[in-house]
């Protein structure tokens, strides 16, 4: 990814139709800065790109909003365009990854990192989109809610393979499974494809894995290569873009779990019911997050690939929604993250 050709890009969307003086003036800059910003002479801070593209016209806080998915906590309590709320996107995607971690994906170095993550440093556009890949392998999407990948001559391409790449998660969840197949140490070692193999090892006909080569080749996401498939490129997925539709793919998991654990295949599975405080189960929400923080950051690392596993979970307010929160987060108040209770009795889940 070329972030600086990107950064470029993404800065003349925002200026649309208006000239380079014109937009200069609007952001209230007395020289050409546009000119300097589109030509990769220089560029903004990310705080300073992200009050550019708010004078162009764009809700921020909406957009990133829809990125998130919901508007985190971190945002009622500082300004997303401010250099502390830059910092406060970086942690937030970086979760639980370490700076040292973060750092290796960046090609940077701790000290810079680490110096962008607590604001004592603004990072500059080309950066910010760098630490938002490196932290999330989501910048396509963050990049979507400010403009349209679409019209980026750098990432056009790249979009329509990621939106190609979605369609495919939705439209046949087992692709995804036999991408993960496709990276086993097994079949990298098999001397060329054999039709069935990939069926055998997920347990399903020979039917659906011709489906989903054909679909995976067609999105570019697979390619033959020395008479075996191999990955084209990993991307990160989000098939929250479309909320109905991903609610029918996470419907879709969840039952293949269940089929699979009633056939007897290997498999754990616990539940635990109980009550909390509002104020607590915002730390139950984070604890929720920072499993799967955890999770990725161990899969991301793990060589060599030999098993193709599902994890499914749920975490579900059973009262009745009539006239309560519409989430779980909505339910949390802010800043309760921060509060700390004394339980006046225990209470045990059952599990």
């Amino acid at each position: 990814m070329d972030y600086e050709r990107l950064a470029s890009d993404l800065l003349r969307a925002l200026r649309g139709r208006r000239s380079q003086p014109a937009f200069s003036r609007r952001l209230g800059f007395k020289s050409n800065v546009a000119y300097r910003w589109e030509n990769g002479k220089t560029f903004p801070t990310g705080a300073l790109s992200l009050r550019a593209a708010q004078r162009a016209g764009v809700d921020v806080r909406t957009a990133l909003g829809r990125f998130f998915r919901g508007e985190p906590e971190w945002m009622t309590e500082v300004d997303p365009l401010s250099p502390e709320g830059v910092a406060e996107l970086l942690r937030y995607l970086a979760g639980t990854t370490g700076i040292g971690e973060l750092a290796r994906r960046a090609e940077r170095s701790r000290f810079a990192v680490s110096r962008w993550l607590k604001a004592e440093a603004e990072p500059r556009l080309p950066e910010l989109l760098l630490m938002v890949d490196a932290a999330s392998q989501r910048l396509l999407d963050f990049v979507s809610v400010l403009v349209d990948p679409a019209k980026l001559p750098s990432v056009a391409a790249e979009w329509a393979e990621h939106e190609a790449a979605r369609e495919a998660a939705y439209r046949s969840p087992w692709s995804h499974a036999v991408l993960r197949v496709l990276e086993l140490a097994e079949y990298q070692a098999l001397p060329e494809h054999t039709t069935g193999w990939i069926a055998r090892r997920l347990g399903i006909d020979l039917t659906e894995e011709t489906r989903c080569l054909e679909l995976l080749s067609s999105s570019r996401q697979i390619r033959r290569k020395g008479g075996r498939w191999v990955v084209d490129s990993t991307r990160t997925v989000d098939t929250r873009a479309d909320p109905e539709r991903s609610r029918q793919v996470k419907e879709w998991w969840t039952q293949i779990a269940l089929d699979r654990a009633r056939q007897g295949y290997h498999h754990k599975a616990s539940y635990a019911v109980f009550n909390v405080s509002q104020a607590d189960l915002s730390e139950v929400v984070t604890l929720y997050r920072e499993f799967y923080d955890r999770l990725r950051a161990v899969v991301t690392r793990s060589e060599p690939c030999e098993r193709v596993v599902l994890l499914v979970s749920h975490l579900v307010a059973l009262e009745r929604p009539e006239g309560l929160p519409a989430t779980l987060l909505d339910a949390v108040p802010v800043a309760a993250a921060d509060t700390r209770r004394k339980a006046t009795r225990r209470r045990t889940p059952a599990t």
